[in-house]
């Protein structure tokens, strides 16, 4: 296989991008159909973690960050690098140092489906990252990768350019071609949840207003009257 680094990607309008980061994870999963969801063991490092931005991706071997240094290069501020590993992996490839360099470059955050290391180091910068693990197992540069290809990452396709999106509840991708509408989608679902919420503040029922007595009654769910 033939290793490359892709230097020029296309990336989604930059307003755009920002919309899809106020909305959060969930909204934008329901908006798009729930896709796009990376696995549930993609955690943040600290809680109130959050970041949207262009994904630049790497396909790295296990155990070997020579690609993510060779990404840094190519990545334009506001790009958040999206690594995946040949095999499976669970070492610490990256680090304190590498966030500060990231920092020094403009870049909003990291996705990896392998391990990081320094997390405390990493949280005192305020850098963002959501992993599989956390392991001081350190890693080598000697063997050749690719950066901005498809990957899949956690169970998701993530295309150079597609918008990544993550919070405390994980991390969805949304194709760059379908951004503006999601973005669109996600508003409308915030604003008519807003009117749910209120409805609720003021005591209704949620088995009232979403139908659900029909749907209890279809499932034979029957009401008794007494003391149990």
């Amino acid at each position: 296989m033939k290793h490359r680094i892709v230097r020029n990607i296309r990336r989604a309008d930059a307003a755009v991008i920002e919309r899809l980061g106020r909305l959060g994870v969930a909204t934008v999963h329901e908006a798009q159909g729930r896709r796009g969801l990376m696995a549930p063991y993609m955690r943040p490092i600290y809680p109130a973690a959050r970041v949207v931005g262009s994904a630049v991706t790497i396909s790295s071997q296990p155990g070997d960050n020579l690609m993510i240094h060779a990404a840094v290069e190519v990545c334009k501020p506001g790009d958040v690098l999206v690594v995946t590993t040949t095999s499976e992996s669970t070492d610490g490839m990256f680090g304190d140092l590498l966030g500060v360099s990231c920092q020094a470059h403009g870049i909003r955050g990291l996705i990896i489906d392998a391990g990081i290391r320094d997390t405390a180091e990493l949280t005192e910068l305020n850098f963002p990252v959501w992993a599989k693990a956390v392991s001081a197992q350190g890693t080598v540069k000697s063997t050749g990768g690719s950066v901005n290809i498809p990957v899949v990452s956690a169970g998701a396709i993530v295309n150079p350019g597609d918008v990544v999106i993550a919070d405390a509840d994980g991390v969805v991708v949304v194709p760059r071609e379908w951004a503006a509408e999601v973005a669109r989608l996600g508003e409308v679902r915030l604003e008519k949840e807003e009117k749910t919420r209120q409805r609720l503040r003021n005591g209704e029922l949620g088995i009232e207003f979403y139908g659900l007595r029909a749907k209890l009654a279809e499932l034979g769910v029957v009401y008794e009257d007494g003391e149990v």
